[in-house]
């Protein structure tokens, strides 16, 4: 029985006869657009501007040079690899009637050859081959990526905005402290409310004013930090106010769940619905997986070690993860997990960091079956709040 949301495979039988199948070797500055035309001997491969318009005529063009030697195309299926360019084209095709499909750029296997060709032209090759395996029902013959909807990719980008701007607020601060570092200053701090009025006041260990080009660079560096700041203050406000206006509304709710744990807060619990627990994932497997807190095995005759983290999934659930599950020792003391984890470690030296990454996708499970069921896992604490 095939299970629920399973891209591993094609679950429509493939007729060659009456199909026309393209792959899009995407850039910048153009596509490649290869095809398997029905009733046609050869392969066509066009070059095209990055124009989609273009791409719908060379399709229909395709279609009507089947139907004339003797072929009626019912479906069409093109397929791409994931990339820059996002998901936006497999939904402009999706709208026409067009079947299409982002594959997983690991999913595509290439030579092993220290030197190997690579160009356009056998890129395609490549991606044929995957995709006319997946269309023919082999089950991980290749991996499709899922397509969402608009509002779901909207939805991610206010925390990750956030991110960045943690980011250049840490990169600022930390160019402002090895600043005044230089001149035997260390207990500036930048990120205070009054620190520009403070900024005036510093000495340098001499006994004297800071110079007058450093102390200018300071400055801009404030305002910009200032800036940053307002930014993220923003983006946190903006979150809340979308909460509070639907709090029973589709990921809202699941926030709000989330968030009503002890140790996990309102942006952790933000970036966990709409990275990961948003999405249709069908087993506990599925989400380690994606989440990329699997092992990486390395087995052959009788070699036989571990790799470490796979690290091919999501990088920010990862890190938020590992994140969580030092906080969850620290609140959630009582809980099964963290009495498993001190079960482990308590006698055993050199193995918190490893089984700290253990705890996290036990955690992420845990947390994932509970937004979906409510079962709270054994021992979490809510917060009195909630």
């Amino acid at each position: 029985m095939s299970q629920p949301n399973n891209l591993r495979r094609c679950h429509t039988t493939l007729d060659q006869d009456s199909s026309l199948i393209a792959v899009v070797e995407m850039s910048q500055s153009s596509w490649l657009v290869a095809g398997i035309v029905p009733g046609i001997s050869r392969q066509p491969a066009t070059k095209l501007k990055p124009d989609q318009t273009a791409l719908l005529g060379l399709l229909r063009r395709w279609q009507n040079e089947a139907a004339k030697a003797g072929r009626r195309i019912s479906r069409l299926a093109v397929a791409f690899e994931a990339g820059r360019d996002g998901f936006w084209l497999a939904r402009w095709l999706q709208a026409r009637g067009i079947e299409a499909y982002v594959i997983h750029a690991t999913s595509i296997a290439v030579s092993r050859e220290h030197r190997r060709a690579k160009t356009d032209r056998l890129d395609t090759e490549l991606l044929k081959r995957a995709f006319i395996g997946w269309l023919c029902g082999e089950p991980n013959h290749c991996s499709m990526v899922l397509i969402p909807s608009l509002e779901e990719e909207d939805a991610k980008r206010p925390n990750r905005e956030r991110e960045s701007l943690v980011g250049e607020r840490t990169r600022i601060v930390n160019r402002m402290k090895s600043l005044l570092a230089r001149l035997g200053i260390r207990d500036f701090k930048p990120t205070l409310r009054r620190a520009p009025e403070h900024l005036a006041t510093l000495r340098t260990v001499e006994g004297m004013q800071l110079p007058p080009n450093t102390l200018a660079e300071l400055r801009r560096d404030m305002a910009r930090l200032r800036f940053v700041m307002d930014q993220i203050t923003e983006i946190e406000q903006a979150r809340l106010d979308r909460i509070a206006q639907g709090p029973e509304e589709g990921m809202h709710a699941m926030v709000r769940v989330l968030a009503g744990v002890k140790g996990i807060g309102v942006e952790t619990a933000d970036m966990l619905v709409h990275e990961i627990f948003s999405r249709p994932l069908r087993d506990r497997r599925a989400v380690a997986r994606y989440a990329g807190l699997t092992g990486s095995p390395d087995e052959s005759g009788g070699r036989r070690r571990e790799k470490g983290l796979a690290k091919a999934g999501n990088a920010r659930v990862r890190r938020g993860m590992v994140q969580i599950a030092w906080r969850f020792l620290v609140f959630q003391k009582d809980s099964a997990l963290s009495q498993w984890f001190r079960f482990r470690t308590e006698n055993a030296r050199g193995t918190r960091k490893t089984m700290i990454v253990a705890l996290a996708r036990k955690l992420l499970i845990a947390l994932w079956r509970f937004t979906r069921t409510g079962k709270l896992p054994e021992g979490v604490v809510l917060r009195a709040s909630a």
